[in-house]
């Protein structure tokens, strides 16, 4: 069973979701860093997204 959906305590660069969605897919944190430097070359609201995953992600505290 996959783990809820929450930015982590410890593992925080700027705000911990990548850190969270990592863990919330079985994924290592810096493989889901990596994903999202990679996608910012790509058009979309990538940044927006991670504001709003920011602001709406529960911290574990």
């Amino acid at each position: 069973m996959a783990s809820s959906l929450v930015r982590p305590s410890g593992n925080r660069w700027i705000g911990g979701v990548c850190a969270g969605l990592a863990r919330r897919f079985g994924m290592s944190a810096n493989t889901m860093r990596l994903l999202f430097v990679i996608s910012c070359v790509l058009p979309g609201p990538q940044f927006l997204i991670y504001i709003v995953l920011w602001v709406l992600m529960p911290s574990e505290d």
